[in-house]
């Protein structure tokens, strides 16, 4: 048999299935950030990764029709509202395509591990190169404007050290060692995606219409807030720097450019999306106080995300993806 012509597996399947749902939703920010921005650079970067996102939803389309699924409702054009007062500065702008491309990037590198057929490898392999130029045009753009914080610089040792008895992993009653590189980087990342996600719950609760969304967005701000307060604190006991926040990129307009179901939808692809970064930050934690943190801040998030499913499912916003068949229900008596 032809390799083209595989069938797709669950995986696949479920994959192009995210990618179109997640995709649409950030699109339709895109193009909210794009009518609003005024410096040219960081124009050109959203007319770039909008026009990037074309081909690909043609592309994931293609694929799932072809396969004889329906094409996910998504988001479309009917969940932006043109024409409405600025949200966000250029900055935020720019920092939040810098954000949801690393996203993006983890995004298509666990499609690309799940798929076995070559085209849809190939597919989700340009998806990544695309995805790896984006970082670095708003990563230097960042660098340009004076709007990136580098992390820490450590001075080097002279030889290698090797960990020798329990103490490495100490880190209650003040004895702790200092933080190591490699849990810097993971708190430096989560710190940076949790003022992303308590921004935009910010904004977003704003200039929702409905009391039920407001109220939720206004929990995961508190509860984003509290989680960027205990990561920072774990920072600032080694004397180390803080990501800046970005609050005050938010601007105090009540004029809503989303509907409620996108800006809901959003923080919760937030919320799932930010879980596999405290993993990796847990994966990496050696220090008691550290790995005793991201558990209080997974487990909260699950109780969060079981809040936003609740009140997704029960506005009817939330598609379903691709079931496997019901055998038993098939089997069942006629």
């Amino acid at each position: 048999m032809n390799k083209e012509e595989l069938k797709l597996t669950s995986g696949e399947i479920g994959t192009l299935w995210g990618e179109y749902v997640n995709g649409t939703a950030i699109d339709i920010v895109n193009k909210y950030m794009l009518s609003i921005i005024e410096d040219e650079k960081i124009r050109l970067l959203f007319e770039d990764a909008i026009k990037i996102f074309g081909t690909q939803k043609r592309q994931i389309k293609l694929f799932i029709e072809n396969e004889g699924f329906p094409v996910p409702y998504g988001f479309t054009e009917s969940d932006l509202n043109k024409d409405t007062k600025r949200l966000f500065s250029d900055i935020f702008c720019l920092h939040y395509l810098n954000i949801m491309t690393l996203h993006g990037l983890l995004g298509h590198s666990t499609s690309l591990s799940s798929s076995v057929r070559k085209d849809l490898r190939h597919f989700y392999e340009s998806c990544i190169n695309d995805g790896i130029s984006m970082y670095h045009r708003t990563t230097e753009l960042l660098l340009e404007k004076g709007h990136f914080q580098r992390d820490p610089y450590f001075y080097p040792e002279k030889n290698p050290e090797f960990i020798s008895g329990q103490k490495f992993i100490n880190g209650f009653f003040g004895d702790n060692r200092p933080l190591a590189s490699t849990e810097v980087i993971a708190l430096s990342l989560n710190i940076k995606k949790k003022i992303m996600e308590k921004s935009l719950s910010i904004g977003f609760s704003q200039v929702t219409q409905s009391k039920e969304v407001r109220k939720f967005l206004k929990g995961a701000q508190n509860a984003s807030n509290q989680q960027i307060k205990s990561l920072s604190k774990i920072l600032k006991g080694d004397n180390l720097p803080v990501p800046m926040s970005w609050e005050s990129e938010v601007t105090n307009s009540q004029d809503s450019p989303f509907s409620d179901k996108l800006m809901l939808y959003h923080i919760g692809f937030l919320l799932q999306s930010s879980q596999a970064y405290h993993g990796s930050g847990l994966a990496t934690a050696m220090r008691t106080d550290l790995v005793t943190t991201y558990e209080k801040i997974i487990l909260k998030n699950l109780t969060i995300t079981k809040e936003w499913f609740n009140l997704m499912t029960k506005n009817k916003w939330l598609e379903e993806p691709p079931l496997a068949p019901d055998r038993k229900g098939i089997a069942k008596d006629k």
